[in-house]
């Protein structure tokens, strides 16, 4: 154990590879039971769009780039789009386009899901790689294959490494540009610069967070230029500065219009009578200060295509305030501690135990000379220049829906925990079998958690099972769970009367669960049936359960329950209104339909938010994939939930609370 592995260089890049190629298929094959996750569905239908019609308008805020590779197989098949002349399809209406598209088509979704997912794990595994080629330079042999396991047995990344989404690729983007930008400029050439420029652009379809590559590639350059000038001069560091970054932002610019079809308009012409984006320029424009009027120059001059500045202002939109979630608390800007929260509790208690080792072992380095410390560390350059930019914006951002969004940074710690590594070759016998052991405990994390990888928390919170009182959305319940689901329903509740609330764009019909439909987000495909609660098993998924995107969220008031009590009596009407059409007939002469609808909308919602009160402090008798929660209600229970008094109501409350604390949940 004291030496670098004798094996031959290309005996141990084999073994690299196959170790990468295992972590896709570790990814791939978890994915087998999940269903569609909620943006999984505007990926596939978007990106096939793009491929086989040309029309950029149906999702072009998450990357062109990831959405046409995932799509590919489908574009490969030749499987038929629904017809354009739809509604869904000329007010770009993604998610219900999508549901028709895959869930109403006769098509095998299964099948074509898990092509798109393997699409994206070449992609995931093409970043082990990458961390891998960086570790061993930084760290040799030893050092590269520690960074290489931590990759492969990461949940983090075989949670989203095999998603038909863009978090993946535009990690790898990040990295991998980043680095063909250092040693672009660390060794001069035409090919570097080729690379380094392609790379670069391909960033900029990817995903529209690659604008933080600017001050990531000046910190490098800025880094560079501090050695460089010493032997090159002013002049010539200044000048092959700007040249190069010519270089590379005609490249990107280049890019980006064969992406979209070397065409400005985002409308494919023979479709784009009535056409229109999902939101229309003017509100996507409303509100943000100082760019708006400069976007709108962009786009009179045709400076980009239509579809790119158009996904990119939908960014910048969404991103001023959004609903968010943390340990019980709501927000529409976030916190800056949320994502230092969500890696504290989603990261592995080894990485985090190896990254502080990283910390220690810069520490403790003896005093050097400034000139031997900055050859020392002058190749971090890159690394810790794409760790600082991403997590300073990710601290400061107001958009807190996932932890998938801090993605990027964990290569940089995987490649650093290489240099911890290096003590398997050089450290006495009891700190090599502790990295040993780190290691080891990273691959046992890995398979306890399987297959549910979205749901890992580690044992800081309790593990997955307590995931959902801290973190949901992406972090947590992204809609995968529906086969868990019907496993559960078919061992625990056969027969029973179900009840499901489902975050997501799967299709719980499509699964074989046969459920009464609660409050849905998105809500895509037939209208719910308007109908009474009673006795029987309650599935809801964890980002309903908090309701982080509802208008009833926080505290219980005393005008909430007025409001409800004052609904509740209408309930009869409700229910005669739908079933009656003698009844109905009479209801419309004193009131429209859509003002009905509206009060059952509201109503429906208000009693929704108050039976989740109720079901918050109680424990779950089941927790599918640790991401939907199953409680078993009787007649009585539904009753004081939803239509008692507020003193029995709070009763039920306190009484629930007090008698599940000590029961645990069945995954």
């Amino acid at each position: 154990m004291g030496r670098e592995p004798r094996a031959s260089p290309g005996f141990l890049v084999t073994v690299a590879v196959l170790l990468a190629g295992l972590h896709a298929v570790l990814a791939v094959t978890a994915t087998v039971d999940k269903s569609m996750t909620a943006d999984e569905i505007a990926h596939l239908t978007a990106g096939h769009a793009y491929n086989v019609r040309g029309d950029f308008r149906m999702q072009p805020e998450n990357g062109n780039l990831p959405q046409r590779l995932a799509a590919l197989p489908l574009g490969v098949a030749r499987v038929a789009l629904p017809d354009p002349n739809t509604p869904s399809w000329r007010r770009a209406d993604i998610w219900n386009y999508g549901h028709t598209f895959f869930y109403e088509s006769g098509m095998t979704v299964d099948w074509w899901l898990f092509l798109g997912r393997g699409m994206i794990a070449l992609v995931s595994a093409a970043t082990g790689l990458l961390i891998f080629a960086w570790s061993r330079a930084l760290f040799g042999w030893t050092g590269g294959f520690v960074s290489l396991a931590l990759f492969v047995c990461s949940p983090t990344f075989l949670a989203h490494g095999a998603l038909a989404t863009s978090d993946v690729v535009m990690t790898f983007f990040f990295l991998a540009s980043v680095g063909a930008w250092w040693r672009h400029l660390e060794h001069p050439g035409a090919l570097g610069a080729a690379l380094s420029a392609v790379v670069f652009g391909l960033s900029f379809v990817a995903k529209f967070s690659a604008v933080l590559l600017g001050p990531m590639l000046a910190l490098c350059a800025l880094g560079w230029a501090l050695g460089a000038v010493r032997t090159m001069g002013r002049k010539l560091v200044l000048a092959r500065l700007i040249r190069t970054t010519a270089v590379h932002a005609v490249t990107a610019w280049a890019i980006i219009w064969m992406f979209y079809g070397l065409r400005f308009a985002a409308f494919a012409p023979e479709l784009a009578a009535d056409a229109s984006f999902n939101h229309g320029w003017g509100f996507v424009l409303t509100g943000l200060g100082r760019p708006a009027p400069v976007i709108a120059e962009l786009k009179d001059w045709h400076v980009l295509p239509e579809a790119w500045m158009y996904g990119f202002t939908f960014v910048l939109q969404f991103a001023r305030a959004r609903g968010a979630f943390l340990n019980g608390e709501y927000s529409f800007t976030g916190w800056a501690h949320f994502f230092p929260f969500a890696f504290l509790v989603k990261s592995t208690v080894p990485l985090l135990l190896l990254t502080g080792g990283v910390v220690v072992m810069a520490l403790r380095k003896p005093r050097a000379a400034a000139t031997a410390v900055w050859i020392r560390y002058r190749s971090l350059i890159p690394l810790a220049a794409l760790f600082v930019v991403y997590w300073l914006t990710s601290v400061g951002s107001n958009l807190n829906i996932g932890h998938r969004h801090i993605l990027p940074t964990y290569p940089v710690l995987f490649i650093a925990a290489g240099w911890v590594g290096q003590a398997l070759t050089r450290r006495p016998l009891f700190v090599r079998l502790a990295v040993a052991a780190a290691v080891v405990w990273q691959a046992a994390e890995s398979w306890r958690i399987r297959p549910h990888y979205l749901a890992y928390f580690n044992q800081i919170v309790g593990g997955p099972a307590n995931g959902w009182r801290h973190l949901v959305d992406s972090s947590l319940d992204w809609g995968q769970d529906l086969p868990t689901l019907k496993v559960w329903l078919d061992r625990h509740a056969p027969g029973e009367k179900v009840y499901l609330s489902y975050f997501g764009t799967g299709e719980p019909a499509y699964e074989g669960i046969k459920a009464t439909a609660l409050p849905t987000l998105p809500q895509v495909g037939p209208p719910r049936p308007w109908h009474r609660l009673t006795g029987g098993v309650y599935a809801v998924s964890a980002t309903m359960l908090q309701h982080v995107y509802s208008t009833i969220r926080g505290e219980w008031t005393l005008k909430l329950e007025r409001e409800y009590q004052e609904l509740r009596t209408l309930e009869p009407t409700f229910l005669a209104f739908q079933t009656d059409g003698a009844r109905r007939a009479e209801l419309l002469r004193d009131m429209p339909q859509p003002r009905w609808a509206g009060l059952w909308q509201r109503y429906e919602l208000l009693r929704f938010a108050r039976l989740c009160y109720c079901l918050r402090a109680r424990q779950p008798d089941g927790i599918p994939g640790y991401s939907i929660l199953v409680y078993r209600l009787t007649d009585a229970e539904v009753r004081a939930a939803t239509a008692g008094s507020l003193g029995e109501w709070a009763a039920l409350i306190e009484k629930t609370s007090a008698t599940n604390s000590g029961r645990e949940a069945r995954p």
